[in-house]
């Protein structure tokens, strides 16, 4: 059986030894399986491509991608999924904290539960800042709320997954493609295994608060239509409120006809409904974007280089 490992690059020229001799060292524990490793430079500015090139001299079944340009790690894990040939395919990070070692737990687990995908959940993720602990709670309750994840279902970037999965996920040739999303599209037959994330030896987390803003929006946006209805709604609540001001102003008015009102309630309500609107008019500007995109066939990722088991 052959195993693909897909691991999207960036900033990660200190580790990636590290994490691809693991996944070595773990495949000669099961001689029953083939692999290959799919490292995916995406456009790193250190030399991740130089020690991604030394690493495909080094190991036969190691291939590398480099991307034209800084595209996001969904769409670097994009591009590293349409090359693989394996029969399950393993997703993973390139920075050494992923207990990757254990993903012949993964394929027990899969092989026991019959799941299609199985995937991480982590018990202790180390030391993290309240700013990253904070966006994970943010993406975890966007996940559920809006493309219904099941409350026993945990997933994550470190996840092990069949053929057919892999085959169904890359048909998705949208910009703006979000994993997780893309995942619970396919199936529901997933299944966890508990693991503790490793503490990072070398540099430190490629995700600053717009990245990981654009992520939520991509997750909240690409698979999931709740926003506009979200909208709606609040539409309908601000509409409903109005209605409520304008009859209790009517019978203030009429109970004293002398009293004076001043501006501030007519101003912080045009403060308020304005802000509504423009908020509502900024989910729709998002999909109608989007959707431009879309249609402008914008692609995911570029691929300038390949090195693969042909040339070498």
């Amino acid at each position: 059986m052959l195993i693909s490992f897909v691991i999207p690059c960036y900033r990660s020229e200190k580790t990636l030894p590290q994490v691809v001799g693991t996944i070595q060292e773990t495949l000669k524990t099961r001689k029953d399986f083939d692999s290959e490793i799919i490292l995916v430079n995406d456009a790193s500015p250190d030399d991740t491509w130089g020690t991604i090139k030394s690493l495909c001299s080094s190991y036969d079944n190691v291939k590398g991608i480099n991307l034209a340009k800084n595209c996001g790690q969904q769409a670097a894990i994009m591009a590293g999924l349409r090359h693989t040939k394996g029969d399950l395919v393993a997703v993973s990070d390139d920075d050494g904290q992923t207990p990757i070692e254990t993903v012949f737990e993964f394929y027990d687990c899969m092989e026991e539960g019959g799941y299609d995908v199985v995937c991480a959940d982590y018990q202790d993720r180390g030391r993290r800042s309240l700013f990253r602990r904070l966006g994970s709670w943010a993406d975890n309750t966007m996940m559920r709320m809006a493309v219904d994840r099941p409350e026993d279902i945990r997933l994550s970037v470190y996840f092990l997954a069949k053929r057919f999965v892999v085959d169904e996920i890359i048909k998705y040739n949208n910009a703006y493609p979000h994993m997780e999303g893309l995942l619970l599209r396919t199936t529901l037959n997933i299944g966890n295994v508990k693991v503790d994330q490793k503490e990072r030896t070398s540099g430190s987390s490629g995700y600053n608060f717009k990245k990981l803003l654009s992520t939520w929006v991509n997750g909240l946006t690409t698979f999931s239509i709740k926003p506009l209805r979200l909208a709606v709604i609040l539409g309908m609540l601000m509409a409903l409120a109005g209605f409520i001001i304008i009859v209790a102003l009517v019978v203030v008015k009429i109970a004293g006809p002398e009293m004076e009102h001043g501006w501030t309630s007519l101003v912080a309500t045009n403060i308020l409904i304005g802000g509504m609107i423009m908020m509502i008019l900024g989910v729709i500007g998002e999909y109608v974007g989007r959707i431009y995109l879309c249609l402008n066939q914008n692609p995911q990722y570029v691929v300038k280089e390949i090195i693969d088991d042909e040339e070498k």
